[in-house]
């Protein structure tokens, strides 16, 4: 509501200036480059939460978070003005699952970041996620890779943080894998966050199809489900997300993009 009446007294100010002076019109487009510069005043802080952990299971292999998941979004809110924080259970480097850092996954996203010296500093120092005060942002959002599921899913501190996030009614968005973020987050009453709402994650299909549904402590698709989330998916590897409430969720990494564009309106 805010931006709206933001708009509309800039429109009201275009139009009273425009009476005072017969000479000068204001176009479209004037009218059209004034919004633009409204919105993208608009503070967007956000707050990303990255995992820490970096071993898959006793397989003796790496993971981490994938990189699309955490670069599309990245470069979409912050293209949109986001100021964007990145915050890691331990601090300091965040780890990248080699499997999202081949050319087989590269997207423009993923070489837009493999170029960017700002974004890789960040990520190689992220803040210590128990200094982080929700007060201080609009939203969460958490992308994926394996990791969460090893550290996230257990985080007493994160658990607190997605609840004072809820609590405060600030959206609250994950993709693929990072949904395991949720299995001991609390509504206010003690039910589990999910329950009854309208969620998604990385399908049971999609675990089996990459090898490692016996390697991972639990899988998305059941933990939701049994939680009491309203669980539905697309085909494998299909782009799909859902938002109920402040609540966002996608299902794999190609529904980054769509959950980005979820969080961005929920903010506007």
């Amino acid at each position: 509501m805010k931006i709206i009446k933001s708009i509309l007294l800039a429109l009201t100010i275009i139009t009273a200036s425009s009476c005072k002076n017969n000479k000068t019109r204001v176009s479209s487009e004037n009218v059209s480059e004034e919004i633009t510069t409204i919105l993208k005043s608009k503070k967007m802080n956000i707050l990303f939460v990255v995992t820490s952990h970096d071993k898959l299971g006793d397989t003796g292999k790496k993971t981490g978070f994938w990189v699309e998941e955490f670069a599309n979004p990245y470069y979409n809110l912050l293209d949109k003005g986001a100021t964007i924080t990145i915050a890691t259970p331990k601090g300091g480097a965040a780890p990248i699952d080699p499997s999202s850092d081949t050319p087989d996954a590269a997207t423009a996203d993923t070489e837009r970041f493999n170029k960017d010296a700002d974004a890789k500093a960040k990520i190689a120092n992220t803040h210590k996620l128990s200094d982080m005060n929700p007060d201080d942002f609009d939203a969460v959002f958490y992308p994926g890779g394996h990791g969460p599921l090893w550290d996230l899913a257990n985080d007493k501190t994160s658990i607190a943080l997605i609840e004072k996030f809820n609590n405060q009614a600030k959206p609250i968005a994950f993709v693929c894998h990072a949904p395991a973020a949720l299995q001991s987050v609390k509504n206010a009453d003690g039910t589990p966050l999910v329950k009854g709402k309208k969620v998604t994650g990385f399908t049971n299909t999609e675990e089996a199809a990459v090898g490692l549904t016996k390697i991972v402590p639990f899988l998305v698709e059941d933990m939701l489900s049994k939680n009491g989330g309203i669980y539905s998916k697309k085909e494998d590897w299909a782009a799909y997300a859902i938002q109920d409430g402040n609540l966002i969720t996608g299902q794999n990494p190609a529904s980054s993009e769509l959950v980005a564009e979820k969080l961005l309106a929920s903010l506007k």
